[in-house]
């Protein structure tokens, strides 16, 4: 064998650990072979060689192990009807970043990643790693098992791939990614107890939530976080037993009296949030027992007992294909639809939604807390849907840190003229809200002495406006 094509073959494989996604021209002028050379080359390699893209396009790179296993990683996708099929396949590649084709798939991809080249994980995973109250639960009871760190927040992206490849089979949305997941997931759903009866729920509730304190997330509430955890209860009309259940503590202090008041109060802007033109809201019920307020918030990604749609956060959607880096809603709602992610339609409602939060003393709107379902439509184009509200509460009243009651004041936020409309629509709405409240027994009559004042300054700024 000639010396200098082995010397090529011998920096092959060291030459891809250093550059992921090489062209075959890139790769060609580094060894210095000929194209049919290279492409023998790489097909000695087998499957230690990622390649995707069409013709010139064509990007090679050496596959990256996962706890000790090369093997490409399937991520399925559930549709409504709770079917289950193959969407394409994940494969880690070196020094970094991951291979897996989304174009086509109703996921809106960067033109950066159209052919299947991601610098991190393809940026559906990220909505679906644990995070939150329950993902950092779920991180303190596995981290062992597993061999990560207690707090999600710290996993690289191979722990992320690790944990939501063997457990990820009830994450939000309608993927699952890998094998031992989707087993998980068709073991669970044979082995799955009858959800609960409407004259056990309340008892159910009170049980699962000193389960859940018990294995629980120490501060959460100081943090201006409900401890919750998920359930399937039975309920004529609604579209999934699925729920998830915040709770509020179980004593009668200032603080968690002011925690059970705003779960009320979510239930309320919720409904509320339903009456802007054209958006709708999280179905939600308050329920009461032990001395704990629940508030029970049906999952608007799921249907029936196992059907599932997408699921996208304005946050990850931020970082994948704006990297704006705003909390600003219809600013980020804006930039989607000069790329043709979002209509008009929908770009209004976040607008209203928008005014709405602020017209009820939501102080913590943040990217997380807005939605989107991935659409492909029948013209071949990936767009967004807005999905329902959730999470729309007066935090402004929210206990300090430390549970003392906050005494700051509510002020009412006006808009410029070009957004009166919207303005004067999430108004009417917000005022409907802070008049419920101001009746709703369910609230402490202390809170409802502050909502009245909330709605006396608001419709004084209406009749001026």
């Amino acid at each position: 064998m000639r010396p200098r094509l082995q010397a090529a073959r011998d920096q092959l494989l060291p030459l891809l650990a250093r550059r992921a996604a090489a062209s075959a021209a890139e790769l060609c002028s580094q060894l210095g072979v000929s194209p049919p050379t290279l492409h023998r080359m790489l097909q000695e390699q087998g499957e230690a060689i990622v390649s995707t893209g069409r013709a010139r396009r064509t990007r090679y790179a050496l596959r990256r192990a996962l706890r000790g296993a090369h093997a490409p990683i399937p991520l399925y996708v559930v549709d409504e009807d709770g079917r289950i099929a193959p969407l394409a396949e994940l494969a880690l590649v070196q020094p970094q970043g991951s291979c897996l084709r989304l174009a086509g798939t109703g996921w809106p991809v960067p033109e950066s990643a159209r052919d299947g080249w991601w610098d991190g994980l393809p940026y559906p995973l990220y909505d679906m790693r644990p995070q939150g109250y329950l993902g950092r639960q779920l991180a303190r009871a596995e981290h062992g098992r597993f061999q990560v760190s207690p707090n999600p927040d710290e996993w690289p992206d191979e722990d992320v791939v690790w944990v939501l490849s063997r457990i990820g089979s009830d994450v939000s949305g309608n993927l699952i990614l890998g094998d031992a997941a989707c087993e998980h997931w068709q073991a669970q759903r044979l082995a799955a107890p009858e959800p609960l009866a409407p004259r056990a729920l309340a008892r159910a509730y009170a049980r699962l939530a000193e389960q859940a304190v018990a294995a629980g997330v120490p501060g959460s509430s100081a943090a201006g976080e409900f401890p919750k955890f998920p359930a399937r209860r039975a309920l004529a009309g609604s579209a999934t037993p699925h729920v998830l259940v915040k709770f509020s503590g179980a004593d009668d202090s200032a603080p968690v009296r002011r925690w059970a008041d705003l779960l009320v109060c979510e239930h309320l802007a919720l409904q509320c949030a339903a009456t802007l033109p054209g958006v709708r809201s999280a179905r939600s019920r308050i329920v009461q027992h032990a001395g704990r307020t629940f508030l029970e918030v049906e999952r608007f990604d799921r249907h029936g007992e196992e059907g599932r749609s997408a699921l996208l956060s304005l946050s990850t959607l931020d970082v994948a294909l704006l990297g704006d880096g705003s909390s600003d809603w219809p600013r980020l709602a804006g930039r989607l639809a000069a790329l043709g992610l979002v209509d008009e339609a929908d770009r209004e409602r976040i607008a209203r939604l928008w005014w709405f939060g602020r017209l009820i003393a939501n102080t913590d709107m943040h990217t997380g807390n807005l939605s989107f379902r991935p659409v492909h439509t029948e013209a071949g184009h990936d767009r967004l849907v807005l999905a329902p509200a959730y999470d729309m509460l007066p935090m402004l009243h929210a206990p300090l840190p430390g549970g003392e009651l906050p005494t700051g004041a509510f002020e009412v936020a006006l808009p410029l003229p070009t957004q009166r409309e919207a303005w004067m629509q999430a108004c009417a709405a917000a005022i409907g809200f802070w008049r419920l409240a101001t009746r709703d027994d369910r609230i402490s009559p202390a809170f409802r002495r502050v909502c009245g004042a909330n709605l006396a300054l608001l419709e004084r700024v209406a009749q001026r406006a």
